[in-house]
């Protein structure tokens, strides 16, 4: 990769959904759609979205990113890669983090395991393969996939452990840029909705 790299790697989380408005764990193992604001706000990015030149669209195979990805208008180019699946949260998943902490205090996806599902290492090993087949193409390439998972990836861009995803707040519908300053791996924007203000 030449330092003085303009590449850059597009981060699109999916729009809403009910489980993320309501905070129950959304991970690999659900295939929920899209509210009808989730939908709205997936239009929104069209304009953005459909109009860069990316040499290669990512999506996770679940519909809230697909429609995501469809809504702003380049499905049609996109590729379903599974290593873009949400984490997967085990024996956690359509729960929230209070109800967890009934019998886990102080419990985060961050800190603590997710019974008979993946660890935070497990999530990061699915991120570096996505960067490598990223950084394997010339242009700019756009990733479609979910809340957790985005963070991971950022922290792994970043060279930082997987946990440091949780300095990441990342809302649904939002737009965020991982590119270089020289030589140097940086975050570009981050959690940016169209159309509205920041989340």
């Amino acid at each position: 990769m030449p330092n003085d790299s303009k590449k850059q790697i597009w981060l699109l989380r999916h729009a809403q959904t009910e489980w993320s408005e309501n905070g129950r764990h959304t991970g690999s193992r659900s295939d929920i759609p899209l509210t009808a604001d989730g939908e709205a706000s997936a239009r929104l990015m069209a304009p953005v979205v459909s109009n860069h030149p990316f040499e290669l669209i990512l999506t996770s195979p679940l519909q809230r990113a697909r429609r995501t990805a469809e809504l702003a208008g380049v499905l049609d180019h996109a590729v379903e890669d599974r290593d873009l699946l949400e984490w997967d949260y085990g024996d956690y998943e359509g729960i929230t983090t209070a109800e967890i902490r009934r019998t886990v205090p102080d419990w985060t996806v961050w800190t603590r395991s997710c019974p008979n599902g993946e660890t935070a290492e497990d999530v990061a090993a699915r991120a570096r393969h996505v960067i490598d087949r990223a950084l394997a193409v010339e242009g700019d390439v756009a990733l479609f996939s979910h809340g957790h998972y985005l963070r991971v990836l950022a922290a792994t861009w970043l060279e930082l452990a997987p946990h440091h995803g949780a300095d990441f707040t990342l809302g649904t519908g939002t737009i965020s840029i991982l590119g270089f300053e020289h030589e140097y791996r940086t975050i570009l924007r981050w959690n940016e909705r169209v159309g509205g203000s920041e989340p």
